[in-house]
């Protein structure tokens, strides 16, 4: 089987689920990979020949850009192995590369007021009022339960992510 009859199958199971976003990205990840490898038969695909390209691949690209490629092969070859196309997945001893720790953005006041500007309820705007002022991320905030406040003392217990 070749490579763009396998993206074929696998556009065709993935299209249930994904976002317009990832399959666009997707299939933009396929086209380059068959231009830099060829239209292969799906079992002539080895580790060595997708390191090497890869390898190339990272000089241009960001190591969060090149995870996500290494992410997308992978899935399309474990899908190849799920439906039964090839038995060994050249992909199992890829690694994605270390991501740098990237420091927090902030918003200014400005951005705050603006953002107060947009809020249409009352709730809205006592979300982005907590958010401000307690310094908790979206997802911290997600987490909270009504128990997590403490009413009298004006206190909220909230859980670090990644703590």
């Amino acid at each position: 089987m070749k490579m763009t009859d396998l993206w074929t199958l696998y556009d065709d199971k993935r299209i249930m689920g994904f976002s317009p976003h990832t399959l666009k990205a997707y299939s933009l990840q396929f086209k380059v990979l068959t231009r830099e490898i060829g239209n292969l038969n799906v079992e002539e695909v080895s580790l060595d020949l997708l390191k090497a390209y890869l390898a190339k691949q990272s000089q241009r690209l960001k190591p969060s850009s090149l995870g996500h490629r290494i992410r997308f092969i992978r899935s399309l070859f474990r899908f190849a192995i799920e439906e039964g196309h090839i038995v060994r997945n050249p992909t199992a001893k890829l690694r994605e590369p270390k991501m740098e720790k990237r420091i927090p953005k902030f918003l200014i006041e400005e951005d705050v007021i603006n953002l107060k500007i947009t809020c249409d309820s009352p709730r809205e705007h006592a979300l982005l009022a907590f958010l401000y002022c307690t310094g908790c991320r979206v997802g911290e905030v997600h987490k909270l339960d009504v128990e997590d406040i403490n009413w009298l003392k004006l206190l909220r217990n909230c859980a670090r992510e990644g703590l």
